[in-house]
C-alpha cells in the first residue's frame, strides 16, 4: 500500500480527509467500507485546442447531476510555476482564484460549470513539482540517494494529486467523491512524460474500479465526400497505450455527428467498446455539451467503470437544459464595444466574455461584441457606435491612448461604461486630464516621471520579481454610499468580496479633487485608502472597478457590474433597481 505523504501546502487534517460525504441512506455504509477517491483522467490527442477543459467540466457536471460531489485538477506540463507571467497572446487569460492563485483558464471553466471554489494547488505544473522535489533535496529528505524522475518526480506528482483531491471545494465538509483530472497538451509531448508515468502508477495503485480514462481526440473530415477519418485517433490511442495507459472511453470531437462506420472502426482498432465512444460534435453553445454526454448515457458508463452505480441517483440536468434552450431561442442582441489590448485572441478575455454572456442571458439578450483593438482606436472614436463600452484589464502602455479615447467618448456622450482594473485606472486618468485639466496626468506604469501621478505603484509591490508579487485573490470592498448604483446591483450589500490582480492603484492624494469634480469612489478597501469602485455623477451608468468581477460570474448568477452594464445599455437599469428595492428580483 502506498504511504501518502502530506505536503505543507495542504491545510486539511487526517480527520477531515476521513469524513464520509452525504449519500443515500441505503448506500452510505457500503460506500464507507470502500472509501477511496475515484479518479477520472481526461487526456488529449492529435491536436491541442480540442476543448479538453470543456469536456472535463461537462463530465463533472453530469456526475454532479447524479448526486456526486466533484473536484477538479488541471495538470499543465510547462516549467512555469504558474500562469502569472505568461502572455495573454500565447496562453490566453490568466484566471485568478480566491486564494490568489494565477492559474490556467480551464480552472475558470471548472468553477463556472461545477460552481466550486478551487485553490491554486488544483493547478499542477512541472515547475511546482520540480520546485517541491528540489526543496526536499536541499533539506536532505533524499539524503544518500540519487534524485531521479522515477521515482521521486513521479511520487511527488502522485502525492500532490492524492492530497489535493481530498480538499473540499464545494463549501461542504469532507472530500469529494470524484476527482476529474485534465492533463494538458497532447499525448506524445515530451513535457508530459513524467505525468503520464505518474498517472500510470496511480492507476495501478488505486485499482481499475477507482480510475477512468477518457481520451479526447479529433475526427477530421477530408475529401469532397466528407469522409470522417479515424486514423489520427488510432495513432493517438496507440501512443497512449504504449505509455501504459489504456483508455476506457473515447470522446471524439467532430464538426458533425459521428457516423456509425467511424465508431465501428474506432472500436475495432482502439479496443474501446462502441458504447464507450462518445461524440462531442459542434453545438450552438457549450452548455449543450453536458446534454450531449447525458444523451449518450456517458454518466451510466462512467459510473459503472467507477463502481458508483449503487450510490448515484438519476441524472438531473433540467437546469442545464433550460439554460441551453433559452440561449438558443434568444433573438434580440445588444452591441458591446470591447476596447482591449489583446483582442486578437478572444481567449485572452475568456472570463469577460462569459460574464457578458451570463448577464445578457439574464436579460433575454445575446451579446454582440465589437472587438476593438485599443491601438487601432487612438485617432477615431467613430468605431464606438455600440450600446455600451467595456474596457477590460491589461498591462503596459500599448493602446492606452485608445482606451482613454473610449472612456472620454462614453463619459461625454452618456454611453454606459464599465472599466475593469486597468479600465478603471484609464477612466481616472481621462477624468483628471479632461475635467481637472491636469494635462500630464498619468499612471506611473506608463510614465514614471509624470508630475501628476493619478495612478501609483503599490508600496508593497516588487519591482524585481514578477511572479506572484501583485495584489492577488479575494479582497473585501466596503461600500461608502449605500444608495450608489454599485451597491444596489450587489443586492444592497454593505460589502463585497471580489478577486484582484493588479500592481498599480489610484493615488489616494488625488481622490479629494476627483470627488469634488464628480468622480465618486463609492467602494474602498477595509483601510479606506484603496479605491475599489468609482461612479460618475449625473451619468446613466459609468462605473470602474479595480477588481475583476468576471472571475466570479456564474451561469444563472451573473456578475453585478456586468449585469448593470447590460441593463443600462438596454434601458432596463432603473426598472431593475426599483424591482430590487421592492423585493421582486
Amino acid at each position: 500500500m502506498w504511504i501518502l505523504r502530506r505536503y505543507a501546502f495542504c491545510t486539511f487534517t487526517r480527520a477531515a480527509a476521513q469524513q464520509i460525504p452525504v449519500l443515500s441512506r441505503v448506500s452510505r455504509e457500503k460506500y464507507k467500507e470502500k472509501r477511496r477517491m475515484k479518479y477520472v483522467l481526461v487526456t488529449g490527442g492529435v491536436v491541442s485546442g480540442l476543448g479538453k477543459g470543456v469536456t472535463a467540466s461537462s463530465i463533472g457536471v453530469v456526475l454532479k447531476a447524479c448526486g456526486l460531489r466533484v473536484t477538479s485538477i488541471k495538470i499543465d506540463p510547462y516549467l512555469n510555476t504558474d500562469a502569472g507571467t505568461m502572455s495573454p497572446f500565447e496562453h490566453g487569460e490568466v484566471f485568478v482564484l480566491d486564494d490568489g492563485g494565477e492559474v490556467d483558464l480551464d480552472l475558470g471553466n471548472y468553477e463556472r460549470f461545477l460552481d466550486v471554489t478551487l485553490t491554486k494547488d488544483n493547478n499542477i505544473t512541472t515547475g511546482k513539482i520540480y520546485q517541491s522535489v528540489l526543496e526536499k533535496e536541499r533539506k536532505g529528505d533524499y539524503l544518500g540517494k540519487t534524485v531521479q524522475v522515477v521515482p521521486h518526480i513521479t511520487d511527488a506528482i502522485k502525492d500532490w494529486i492524492e492530497s489535493v483531491s481530498l480538499i473540499p471545494v464545494d463549501g461542504k465538509e469532507g472530500p469529494a467523491d470524484v476527482c476529474v483530472i485534465e492533463l494538458g497538451g497532447t499525448v506524445g509531448d515530451i513535457e508530459s512524460m513524467p505525468f503520464i508515468e505518474a498517472l500510470r502508477q496511480l492507476y495501478f495503485s488505486v485499482g481499475q474500479d477507482n480510475f477512468c480514462l477518457i481520451h479526447v481526440s479529433l475526427i477530421p473530415v477530408l475529401g469532397v465526400v466528407g469522409e470522417q477519418k479515424t486514423k489520427p485517433t488510432q495513432h493517438s490511442v496507440r501512443e497512449l497505450r504504449a505509455l501504459g495507459l489504456i483508455p476506457h472511453f473515447l470522446a471524439c470531437r467532430s464538426a458533425q455527428p459521428l457516423v456509425e462506420n467511424a465508431k465501428q472502426k474506432l472500436s475495432q482498432f482502439c479496443h474501446v467498446p462502441v458504447a464507450n465512444i462518445l461524440n462531442i460534435h459542434d453545438v450552438p453553445n457549450i452548455w449543450h455539451v453536458p446534454l450531449l454526454l447525458r444523451n449518450q448515457s456517458a454518466h451510466d458508463a462512467i459510473l459503472k467503470q467507477l463502481d458508483l452505480l449503487s450510490v448515484a441517483r438519476h441524472v438531473d440536468l433540467q437546469e442545464w437544459t433550460r439554460r441551453a434552450e433559452t440561449s438558443d431561442n434568444i433573438t434580440k442582441s445588444v452591441r458591446i464595444a470591447m476596447v482591449g489590448k489583446y483582442v486578437g485572441l478572444t481567449d485572452s478575455y475568456l472570463s469577460v466574455v462569459k460574464a457578458l454572456m451570463h448577464a445578457c442571458i439574464a436579460c433575454s439578450l445575446k451579446p454582440s461584441i465589437d472587438w476593438i483593438a485599443a491601438s487601432d482606436l487612438e485617432d477615431d472614436s467613430a468605431k464606438l457606435g455600440a450600446a455600451c463600452v467595456l474596457v477590460p484589464g491589461g498591462f503596459g502602455d500599448r493602446g492606452v491612448k485608445g482606451m482613454i479615447l473610449a472612456a472620454r467618448y462614453a463619459r461625454e456622450n452618456s454611453v454606459p461604461f464599465l472599466g475593469i482594473c486597468l479600465g478603471m485606472q484609464i477612466s481616472v486618468i481621462e477624468f483628471a486630464r479632461s475635467v481637472l485639466h491636469l494635462d500630464k496626468a498619468n499612471s506611473e506604469e506608463f510614465d514614471p516621471q509624470t508630475p501628476d501621478r493619478v495612478v501609483i505603484f503599490m508600496p508593497e509591490g516588487s519591482k524585481t520579481h514578477m511572479g506572484s508579487t501583485m495584489r492577488l485573490g479575494s479582497r473585501r470592498t466596503l461600500f461608502q454610499t449605500p444608495d450608489c448604483i454599485a451597491a444596489k446591483l450587489y443586492n444592497n450589500s454593505e460589502y463585497v468580496d471580489e478577486r484582484h490582480r493588479h500592481r498599480y492603484e489610484v493615488n489616494p492624494d488625488i481622490v479629494g479633487s476627483l470627488e469634488e469634480a464628480g468622480l465618486k469612489f463609492v467602494g474602498r478597501d477595509e483601510s479606506g485608502k484603496r479605491m475599489e469602485i468609482l461612479e460618475l455623477q449625473d451619468h446613466p451608468f459609468y462605473i470602474g472597478v479595480q477588481f475583476h468581477p468576471e472571475f466570479k460570474s456564474r451561469p444563472g448568477r451573473p456578475s453585478a457590474p456586468f449585469l448593470g452594464l447590460v441593463l443600462a445599455a438596454t434601458g432596463q437599469l432603473e426598472a431593475f433597481v426599483k424591482r430590487q428595492q421592492n423585493g421582486n428580483v
